[in-house]
């Protein structure tokens, strides 16, 4: 599998906001406050290979491997599912328990 690190800036396709890279640790996907992504990757992490483009809604969050808890993307148009470790300021309670 492919892994382009990546540590670029970006605005939020879902709720606008403005996201920065991580300052430490691994490399950052997904809004940290909703949790929604982009489908820009295909064959690996950082590629920006996919043709999708589509939303990535976080539909479930897991913690049965190794890397701690993931958050499991499906993407709104193709329906492609991906994980993805969760960061230390990713506000996943809010993002999966809304108001």
């Amino acid at each position: 599998m492919t892994f382009i690190a990546r540590e670029e800036p970006f605005t939020c396709g879902h709720c606008g906001a403005s996201v920065t890279p991580l300052l430490r640790g691994t490399y950052r996907n997904h809004c940290p406050q909703c949790l929604w992504s982009k489908h820009v990757d295909d064959a690996g992490p950082g590629d920006r290979a996919s043709l999708c483009g589509g939303m990535m809604e976080p539909v479930a969050l897991d913690q049965t491997g190794k890397k701690g808890w993931m958050v499991i993307h499906q993407c709104e148009k193709c329906g492609k599912k991906i994980p993805n470790k969760l960061a230390e300021d990713d506000d996943w309670e809010s993002a999966c328990h809304p108001e």
